[in-house]
Order: C-alpha cells, then sequence, then structure tokens
C-alpha cells in the first residue's frame, strides 16, 4: 500500500535541476505537528569545528549485506542519516537527494553521517527477506530515514507476506511512526501542470494526516477461508483502538494550529462500526483539548467528490489509514502528478521516515528520466 510499482512515472511533464529542487524546498509548507518530537531532527554538537571532504568507508563484511557510509563533518550540528534507495528509479533519485542534502548542510554549517542500507526488492535480492533485522537497527538508531522507492515487477509473483511491500509496513511498524503527512499544494511553476482547470485548483494547500500503523492493513484477522457454500473467501479487520485514534487526532489538530485552524475528520460512520468510533473519539478530543481548532466531519466518498469539485476548501484532513492512502493520492493529481510530492511519517518519538508518494517506476529505472522533485523535496 502506498508503495507500488506501477505509479506514476516521476519523470511526467518535465525534469528538474538540483537548483530547482531547492527552490521549491523553500516555497512548500509541510507543517509538522509540534507533540511529535521525531518530525525535528535532534542536533548534536559536533566534537569539533572541522569539514572533511566526503569519502565513502569500506566494510569488510559482505557489501550485499552491509550498509554503505559517507560522512560530511560540519561545525554545529551533525545528523545522522539513514538511506534507503530501494528499487526501481530510488538509487537515481536518492543521489540527487543527497547532493541537496549536502549543499543546505554546507550552506547552514550542518554535519550528515550518511548510512546505506537495503530494503524492499534488493533487500530480497541480498538476502532473501525485504526487511533484514540490520536495516531496521540501523534506521532505529538514526535521527532520520529518508527512503525512495521499493517494488517491481520483478517481485510481483512472490507470496504477499514476501514481496517488497512488506518491508514498508514492517519499517512503518517497527519505527512506529503512526503519522503520515501527505500535502498537496500547488508550486506556482506548476499549476497548468493539472489536469484540473487553474481556477479551480489554484490556492490548493492541503495537508492528509493519514494515520499509517492501524486500520485495515495492519488488522487481524486476516487471510484466506472457505465459506459454507465451498466458496474461497478473503478477509481483512478493520480496527482502531480508542488510544490509536486519540494519538492521530491530536496530530491532526496540532498540525491544524499551525495552519489554518481547520481540521476536517474523514470516516464513513454512517456504515462502519470502527468509523463511529474514530468520529465519536475525534469529537471529543477536539471539544476538550482544542475547543479553538474549527472541527469538521465528512464522509470518505463525498470526501473524494469535494476534493476534486473544489479543493480549496480543505485545509488540514485527518483520517485513517486506507481513506488516507486513496484520498491523498487524489489530492496529489490536483499538483499535477504523484511524483511531484513529498511525505513524512512521524511517531511520537525516534526517527521520522521521509519519502516521495510516488513508487519505483520499474519501466523507467536506469534511463535518467526520472525527476526528483518529490525525492529532493521529502530531503
Amino acid at each position: 500500500p502506498g508503495a507500488a510499482a506501477r505509479t506514476v512515472p516521476t519523470h511526467s511533464f518535465f525534469s528538474l535541476t538540483n537548483a530547482h529542487i531547492m527552490a521549491a524546498v523553500s516555497s512548500v509548507r509541510l507543517a509538522a505537528p509540534a507533540r511529535v518530537a521525531s518530525v525535528a531532527l535532534r542536533a548534536r554538537d559536533a566534537s569539533a569545528a572541522r569539514r572533511v571532504v566526503a569519502l565513502p568507508s569500506r566494510s569488510s563484511t559482505s557489501s550485499r549485506r552491509s550498509a554503505r557510509r559517507m560522512t560530511i563533518a560540519a561545525a554545529s550540528k551533525n545528523y545522522n542519516i539513514t538511506l534507503l534507495p530501494g528499487d526501481g528509479i530510488g538509487p537515481e533519485i536518492m543521489a540527487v537527494a543527497k547532493t541537496c542534502l549536502v549543499e543546505v548542510g554546507s550552506q547552514h554549517d550542518i554535519a550528515f553521517d550518511f548510512t546505506e542500507a537495503l530494503v524492499g526488492g534488493a533487500a530480497i535480492d541480498a538476502t532473501g527477506i525485504p526487511l533484514p533485522p540490520e536495516t531496521l537497527a540501523t534506521c532505529q538508531a538514526s535521527d532520520a530515514v529518508l527512503l525512495a522507492a521499493i517494488g517491481g515487477y520483478k517481485w510481483d509473483t512472490l507470496p504477499a507476506e514476501q514481496r517488497p511491500e512488506q518491508g514498508l509496513l514492517g519499517l512503518r511498524a517497527g519505527l512506529g511512526v503512526f503519522a503520515n503527512l501527505r500535502p498537496a499544494n500547488i508550486l506556482p511553476q506548476l499549476i497548468d501542470a493539472s489536469s484540473l482547470k487553474r481556477e479551480v485548483v489554484e490556492g490548493t494547500d492541503i495537508m492528509v494526516i493519514r494515520e499509517l500503523i492501524g486500520g485495515i492493513y495492519f488488522g487481524k484477522p486476516k487471510g484466506f477461508g472457505v465459506d459454507d457454500a465451498g466458496n474461497k473467501t478473503g478477509f481483512n479487520t478493520m480496527i482502531y483502538s480508542v488510544p490509536e485514534i486519540e494519538r492521530i487526532a491530536r496530530v491532526g489538530f496540532e498540525t491544524a494550529k499551525k495552519r489554518s485552524n481547520r481540521l476536517c475528520s474523514v470516516e464513513k460512520s454512517n456504515v462502519l462500526e470502527v468509523s463511529q468510533l474514530w468520529k465519536e473519539v475525534v469529537t471529543r478530543i477536539g471539544a476538550e483539548e482544542y475547543p479553538d481548532v474549527e472541527l469538521s466531519h465528512m464522509y470518505v466518498d463525498n470526501a473524494a467528490m469535494q476534493i476534486i469539485r473544489a479543493p480549496t476548501q480543505f485545509d488540514t484532513i485527518v483520517t485513517g489509514n486506507i481513506f488516507g492512502d486513496i484520498l491523498s493520492d487524489a489530492a496529489s493529481m490536483l499538483t499535477g502528478s504523484i511524483g511531484m510530492l513529498p511525505s513524512a511519517a512521524v511517531g511520537s518519538d525516534g526517527p521520522g521516515l521521509f519519502e516521495p508518494v510516488h513508487g519505483s517506476a520499474p519501466d523507467i529505472a536506469g534511463t535518467d528520466k526520472a525527476n526528483p522533485l518529490a525525492q529532493g523535496l521529502s530531503a
């Protein structure tokens, strides 16, 4: 979910230089909730005021299983960043993002210690599993994790539990990043790339807050069975607990406070019991803790229509895992392409996970056609 290989290629519309990406970074407003500590990387004082040339170091163990490291030393702040290039176009757009980080660091006296690790299809090829324990441990020990893309046709025939996407789900769960922040705002240079009319999308600035490690993607029981008539069945469980809803609701309200003080909670409470609980808890949190934030509720089917009909009516949206997955992809097309947007996944503590919304586009991998904008913005 959220990492399918067959998403819109990132080369849509035109290629961008690093300068374009860095200019775009300054114009994108990805407001982070104050209560989510992992959005802000933890700065650490460097041991000495120094600068060294970036040099890769080699491990004595197998290069397939070990992480590759590159250090840029600076004077005032130091961050450990785990890089997960993944599959398809991932390695080539990650190279651009790393260049951007190094350039920004050189201008702001920031040091980076980059560690590259395996995930997804690349990890399956090297180790037989989509998320090696050493990769998760490296990510957990870092200040932030930058992921490119995972998946591809090569691994589509594997059993579901062994596919690259399971590495992404395991990574999210292992880092405890329960809040996915997906902005959809129009860069002035790209407004005519949208499939909608300029007068409809102009001024669009939406932040979708998606619950990321609960709901139907993680709920149990799930699997296959046989009904009373002997027909094969497939089933999943959409389940949320009160604490899970409370914490994502607070992220939504905190984010709304930093923007326009308006929050729309999206669910399907006219049909689903889990959504009835969602609406009840979000309403209570709003009344008790955020009375100054304007809270509205909308059914997910209506929200999907309204995002296309009149996107500027929305500011901050909070919703569950599967609804957020769908709505944020729909909102991405307001901007012209899913390949243009970054995202952040954060938890109550520990490192955040930053990645583009698009997939691995294996059909253009290695051709240098991929647009790295979303990866650069994620960095």
